[in-house]
């Protein structure tokens, strides 16, 4: 049995970093591996022949022999989806649709998939391989259940071209225990949060190290869900470092009460966390209470951030503007605590109401909500839900200003002054050679700094740390991602036409 798994190719967006990949990085195509259809192949019977092509960094293949085609898809992805889907049923191959819209949206596939896998695939994905060998193909395979994540496999890393991400990806657990109402993580995989065996976790480590892998992104929504879990994993993480040579940078995602934990914090230090994402939404209190942020309220945002940096880790935030209280005041909030934090990789949506959500249900009932586009971005302008304390066209409006203003060569410097006062540099450095290291200063130079002129180069030449070069990283890294972020916009903010979904 012949399978060929596809991920689809994603819309541009800040998420991209487009221009670093381009420009900067030596070899590099994309972020992150599609680590879903890794571990899918994982769980195909042993005689299947199985490929992964990944399409954003790589051709897919117009026709194939493949008796079956599997394509995932998150719901930015969905128009290239539904595209290889029809593409692929026309050719008269048996084709399957899965992943994280499929698992919220399972209905909307039903025209184009011969099976939708819907929800957690462990054990569903099992039992369809065992139907199609017998010729009995359901049309779907829903999970509705929660899967022991021991039952999960060592991905199929072997299948991946891992040298052309700038990350790989692992996973530890699943699920998180907070109630935010627009999120679908709790949806999608419940609030007690399951982990995997640290043995797994050592073995699935073992492979990216015979890979060559260097830096490794837990791709887990809230690595901190059970603190407890979490604490063993980084005590594991750290030991495993001391044996090879701290050899793997780690980032990850998390909630922002692990500042109030000291213990936790000198652990993620001691495996080698270089960042985390963080998702900060907004520091207004009474936007925090809205959505049901209440971790978010347990001290002061910017004190919780600057511990964080204090222990030598960087933070990444998201932020969303939207909420019943907010105004075009908060943009002008947003703009002075992302400068005063000095966060680099700041991702700023519009609200969203997802599918299946609280917000989503609250929303309809409100009779707020439009009809959303499949494929929207919410750092593209768009927003399916109608603001309560302003239009949608001025929130659009305000939005692209505040990149204007958070993306000049100036504020990336100045974000990054604010930033090294507090950020404590991490114990251990790993990732390119150091001829690989010149080349990308010698890049970023070139195609990024001196093309830039005056407005950027001397803010470069001010933030750089001459009398810290142990901060030298640090300064190269926020530069490639404000640049990338600052090409991003002026192609895709800077004069597009604010828009919101149509009636």
């Amino acid at each position: 049995m012949h399978l060929l798994l596809i991920n689809p190719k994603f819309p541009e967006s800040f998420w991209s970093f487009r221009w670093a990949i381009d420009q900067v990085l030596p070899g590099k195509r994309a972020v992150n591996p599609p680590l879903g259809l890794a571990t899918l192949a994982a769980l195909c019977p042993a005689h299947w022949r199985v490929e992964i092509v990944d399409e954003n960094i790589e051709e897919i293949p117009h026709a194939t022999t493949a008796d079956i085609v599997g394509v995932c898809g998150m719901g930015v992805q969905f128009a290239r989806q539904r595209e290889l889907l029809d593409h692929y049923r026309d050719q008269g191959h048996y084709v399957v649709a899965g992943g994280s819209y499929a698992s919220l949206c399972h209905d909307d596939y039903v025209p184009m998939a011969h099976t939708v896998v819907a929800g957690e695939a462990e054990y569903v994905w099992k039992e369809f391989c065992r139907d199609f060998e017998a010729g009995t193909p359901k049309p779907l395979y829903h999970e509705t259940g929660t899967v022991a994540l021991a039952d999960s496999p060592v991905p199929r890393y072997d299948l991946l071209r891992l040298d052309a991400y700038s990350n790989v990806t692992i996973q530890f657990s699943r699920g998180c225990p907070f109630r935010c109402e627009f999120c679908d993580i709790i949806v999608m995989f419940g609030r007690r949060p399951r982990v995997k065996g640290l043995d797994q976790i050592g073995r699935e480590l073992d492979q990216l190290r015979r890979f060559g892998a260097r830096s490794v992104f837990f791709v887990d929504d809230n690595l901190i869900g059970n603190p407890k879990e979490a604490k063993e994993l980084l005590r594991f993480l750290a030991a495993y470092q001391q044996r090879h040579g701290y050899m793997f940078s780690f980032g990850t995602e998390a909630s922002l009460n692990m500042a109030q934990d000291d213990e936790l914090l000198n652990l993620f230090r001691a495996a080698n966390f270089g960042w985390v994402f963080i998702g900060i939404e907004t520091t207004d209190p009474v936007g925090l209470k809205e959505t049901g942020k209440t971790q978010n309220l347990r001290e002061d945002t910017l004190t919780a951030v600057r511990r964080i940096y204090a222990h030598g880790i960087d933070v990444l935030g998201g932020f969303i503007i939207g909420f019943d209280h907010d105004t075009l005041d908060t943009f002008e909030h947003q703009y002075r605590f992302i400068t005063e934090a000095g966060i680099q990789s700041a991702m700023i949506g519009l609200l969203m109401a997802l599918p299946r959500t609280p917000l989503h249900e609250r929303m309809q009932k409100e009779g707020r909500l439009r009809p959303m586009e499949r494929h929207s971005d919410n750092t593209c302008l768009t927003t399916n839900i109608v603001p309560k304390c302003m239009s949608a066209e001025a929130m659009a409006a305000a939005y692209q200003t505040l990149y204007g203003r958070l993306l000049t060569g100036p504020e990336i410097g100045r974000r990054i002054r604010n930033k090294a006062v507090h950020l404590r540099v991490p114990v251990y450095g790993s990732g390119y050679s150091m001829r690989q290291r010149v080349g990308i200063v010698a890049r970023l130079l070139v195609k990024g700094i001196l093309s830039g002129g005056v407005s950027t180069l001397v803010p470069f030449v001010r933030s750089f740390p001459f009398l810290a070069p142990s901060r030298i990283p640090m300064v190269i890294s926020d530069w490639i991602i404000g640049l990338s972020m600052k090409a991003f916009a002026e192609r895709h903010l800077t004069g597009a036409v604010p828009r919101q979904e149509a009636d």
